[in-house]
């Protein structure tokens, strides 16, 4: 039994190791009846990298929520979790997330990150003056800035990258709130909701603002609780930055209204709005764009909303027009 687990064991971080070289950002393991595949998701593609047997699958995704400090009795629910590893000298963050499926077996997802990775926000971006814009916006004493953006788009890497500036260009005290922590960073103080430990997002936010933070940044808006504790982090007097999914920067808008915040509650919060993509580049990298609505484009945006008309952002802001930009300028690869 003991030689059976030293096998799962090293085939799990084999694994791992391979995602890792191969320049994966997840790791995905999927099975059918008979087997378990397995996927490296790069760039927003997914590549087949092998199968494993049925039971070895299951075994190494038990080890997994071992790692994780997930309940490996329950396959019924998806869990979610993380854990980390030392590399190379490196150490690394995997957030780890379970579904159960139709075949009686768990899938797998697998992010992996660098630990204390935080880049810098200008090397980020396709254009200096994108990065530029959302230094301003972070310059703010007060107010919330929204990343909007498809999964895989970047959005935490860039939060990450914007907080380091608030903790080590600004000397400014960050707290995090996440569900879960994706990426273990340095520069700020990071708290993990645990619902089972009674950590929600409200009782979380309330035991920060007893550490008299400036900034806090909260992992992700999804839910009424979550968007009444960025609002009111923000209407107390703290920068909050935050995500959420919608599909551009004004639908972000709307979906704060539809979990129950107000005109009069955005109109007071929101300093910035930022919808980003990751677009490939004529080195055969990924870079970010930006789609920023700030300033009296934001203020227009609001007054729209609240007179029921359309508003339409100006051309030079959207992400079409940084594609285009970014063709004419040589630096995006033509389809």
């Amino acid at each position: 039994m003991q030689q059976i687990e030293n096998i799962v064991e090293q085939k799990c971080f084999q694994l791992l190791k391979k995602a890792h070289t191969f320049g994966a950002s997840d790791l995905h393991m999927i099975p059918n009846d008979e087997n378990y595949f397995y996927y490296f998701k790069k760039n927003s593609q997914m590549f087949e990298a092998g199968k494993l047997p049925l039971n070895m699958g299951e075994r190494i995704i038990s080890f997994f929520k071992f790692l994780s400090s997930l309940d490996i009795s329950e396959k019924r629910k998806p869990q979610s979790g993380s854990f980390q590893h030392i590399f190379n000298s490196q150490k690394f963050s995997f957030r780890v997330s379970t579904l159960p499926s139709i075949f009686g077996s768990e899938s797998l997802v697998i992010r992996l990150q660098q630990h204390d990775n935080a880049k810098i926000l200008h090397s980020l971006s396709l254009f200096r003056d994108a990065s530029e814009k959302i230094v301003e916006l972070a310059n703010n004493r007060q107010g919330l800035i929204l990343f909007v953006g498809p999964t895989g788009s970047g959005k935490s890497t860039t939060m990450y990258s914007l907080t380091k500036y608030c903790s080590e260009i600004l000397n400014r005290h960050v707290i995090s709130l996440e569900d879960p922590v994706e990426n273990s960073q340095s520069h700020l103080l990071q708290i993990q909701v645990n619902e089972r430990s009674g950590v929600t997002y409200s009782s979380g936010l309330k035991a920060i603002l007893r550490h008299s933070p400036d900034v806090i940044m909260i992992g992700e808006i999804r839910d009424k609780d979550t968007a009444k504790a960025a609002i009111q982090a923000a209407l107390t007097g703290h920068l909050v930055v935050t995500t959420i999914h919608a599909k551009d920067a004004i639908g972000s808008m709307y979906r704060l209204m539809d979990l129950g915040v107000s005109v009069d509650e955005l109109k007071q919060t929101i300093i910035g709005i930022v919808a980003q993509r990751l677009i490939s580049v004529s080195s055969n990298d990924l870079s970010a764009i930006f789609e920023i609505i700030s300033d009296e484009f934001l203020t227009e945006a609001l007054n729209s909303i609240r007179t029921g008309n359309i508003f339409h952002i100006p051309h030079s802001l959207t992400l079409s027009y940084q594609i285009e930009r970014g063709v004419r300028e040589g630096v995006i690869k033509k389809n």
